[in-house]
């Protein structure tokens, strides 16, 4: 089954539960998933998922995940690039226009940059928010806390203090 993927430069190909996975390098990405579209024997013309993994701590930070479904051979595919931090990666939405939102999505989480996309904005987050908050190195929680405060009638940050001696622990466990 891998023998017919010979048409694309790829690094490594795997077979997972019938399904075909194969790693391109980012340079030979769009022309990987123009063939896969395109090309009479492969017919991958529904992009069903774009997704971004952070790989913290490896030599590529981020992992840029395309899967593929073809209806005519009922097959899916999945083509992984990685990439490091300042790399971007050359945007599908030429040959995928539903590429867009999810490239958006991948941006606004990950801060992975995509090249030549026409509407690169944040999507979940504000559009006055700091960081990309699905990055592993991302804080989960501040020192500080905001709350509305009845006496003064807006919103006010304290920092936050967490002592071991305020928390309630309940072992009358029911069952």
């Amino acid at each position: 089954m891998l023998k017919t993927h010979n048409l694309i430069p790829f690094i490594s190909a795997r077979i997972v539960k019938k399904e075909i996975i194969l790693i391109v390098l980012n340079s030979n990405l769009n022309f990987a998933l123009q063939v896969y579209k395109k090309h009479v024997n492969y017919q991958y013309k529904i992009l069903s998922c774009v997704s971004g993994i952070d790989l913290l701590g490896q030599s590529y930070r981020f992992s840029v995940v395309y899967d593929l479904l073809s209806l005519v051979h009922n097959s899916r595919i999945r083509i992984k690039t990685f990439i490091n931090e300042v790399t971007p990666v050359f945007s599908a939405t030429k040959t995928f226009i539903n590429a867009g939102w999810w490239e958006r999505e991948i941006w606004d989480l990950f801060g992975v940059y995509f090249e030549k996309h026409t509407d690169l904005r944040r999507l979940l987050t504000d559009y006055g928010f700091e960081g990309h908050p699905m990055r592993k190195d991302f804080p989960v929680f501040g020192y500080t806390e905001l709350k509305y405060s009845e006496t003064k009638k807006r919103v006010i940050s304290e920092p936050i203090q967490l002592s071991q001696e305020f928390r309630n622990f309940q072992y009358d466990a029911p069952w």
